[in-house]
């Protein structure tokens, strides 16, 4: 075979598979368009597109353009003609950087006005009020030394704009100017950062009165869960051991442990208003972060370690329904770490009621030691007792009655 024949022959084969392909395109796209033709894309109203948007940008970069170069004509025209410079470009900048100002002081009402509504919602429990407390001052300084430097600078630009019947003076140091600006900001981060000191030290570092106990709540986090457990009428929490985590047994419960024996499960978490609740976080898996807004808690859940959080709600739900005016309203504790691709549907629901209404709930939950874990960890029906001391069932009946009912469970 000659090498003009191979070619040819290779120049038909690549033909042919061109214009295959290319009629196989043909057909997708008829096809595309026929069944785009029967069912009509409702793209919704243009303003709404990118593409509108990306659009008048790039209208406006141009208009901005022509501008530009219509005006260095006129400079270069003037200057060609030895008349003088039509526009005073010092002024020009000057009368921006005014008009600047004042767009930028609207922008910073804007904020507080729109976007001020978007911060945190009202807080719902003590210690939170606090934290506001230490929020706003900390914003309302920060937005008047804003403010007040603003003004400043672009005044200044304004005033001291360019001037060849001016002389620019020479001012390299001033030590009354120097002792201002160290000692004033000085004052200020020392009264924030006291303010902080105090409040977080009441916070965490809270003396436990004797008589109004903290109820404690354990939540341990998983992909992509929550698991609560409510001490029971010891008001401890039992052990747990990854070791012992099973099917059954899904947050690894030490049953060894008779604190662990009348532990309640629950799939909400309910709190009297006004009784301290005594967090007890974990992960059996990855690092979250257990998060309440309203009640201004969030702290890391880390595999191995436990941490601690005591807090006292303030407000019901059915009084945060009212202040809010939404009949529908709940509030939630939620993952605020991404933590893997079902990190949205962490969440549960928190309920805030009446100290009555909350035992009437405690009483209808059910000791997390159900008769598949006491078969798996040969635990008799009689050996689910705990004694409950004469000192605290005297001072509380209701918890007596809890015990009784995870005795009869």
């Amino acid at each position: 075979m000659s090498l003009r024949k191979f070619i040819s022959n290779k120049s038909i084969a690549a033909l042919a598979v061109i214009l295959s392909a290319f009629a196989s395109t043909s057909v997708f796209a008829q096809a595309a368009a026929a069944e785009a033709a029967t069912k009509p894309v409702d793209m919704g109203p243009v303003y709404k597109t990118a593409i509108f948007y990306t659009l008048a940008f790039l209208l406006l970069c141009l208009f901005i353009a022509i501008i530009g170069k219509a005006l260095k004509v006129y400079e270069l025209t003037r200057e060609a003609q030895d008349k003088p410079k039509g526009i005073n470009w010092n002024t020009v900048n000057a009368v921006l950087f005014a008009l600047f100002l004042i767009v930028g002081l609207y922008g910073v009402y804007w904020e507080y006005t729109v976007h001020g509504k978007m911060i945190l919602p009202e807080a719902a429990s003590e210690h939170g009020k606090k934290i506001d407390q230490m929020f706003n001052v900390t914003l309302i300084m920060t937005t008047i030394v804003f403010i007040v430097t603003h003004i400043l600078l672009f005044v200044f630009t304004y005033i001291y704009r360019y001037n060849k019947k001016r002389k620019a003076y020479y001012y390299p140091h001033n030590n009354t100017i120097e002792r201002i600006w160290t000692i004033v900001p000085a004052l200020a981060l020392t009264v924030l950062v006291l303010m902080g000191f105090l409040t977080w030290r009441s916070i965490f570092f809270k003396i436990e009165d004797p008589n109004n106990k903290p109820i404690n709540i354990e939540v341990v986090s998983s992909q992509f869960a929550w698991s609560i457990r409510y001490a029971g009428a010891d008001g401890v929490v039992g052990n747990k051991n990854f070791k012992l985590i099973t099917a059954t047994n899904g947050i690894g419960i030490d049953f060894k442990d008779k604190n662990a024996l009348d532990d309640q499960s629950a799939d909400e978490m309910v709190i009297p208003i006004g009784k301290p609740v005594r967090l007890i976080l974990g992960s059996k898996d990855v690092i979250h972060s257990f998060y309440m807004p309203h009640f201004r808690v969030q702290l890391n859940t880390v595999p191995g370690m436990t941490s601690y959080f005591e807090f006292t709600p303030t407000i019901t739900t059915e009084e945060m329904k009212a202040k809010t005016n939404d009949p529908t309203f709940k509030y939630l504790f939620l993952c605020n770490k991404i933590c893997g691709d079902g990190h949205y549907k962490m969440q549960k629901e928190v309920k805030v009621v009446s100290m009555e209404e909350y035992e009437a709930w405690l009483k209808e939950q059910p000791t997390y030691l159900t008769d598949d874990l006491r078969k798996e960890f040969n635990i008799p029906v009689s050996s689910a007792a705990v004694t409950v001391p004469a000192d605290s069932a005297a001072k509380d009946t209701s918890a007596v009655k809890t015990k009784q009912l995870a005795l009869n469970n």
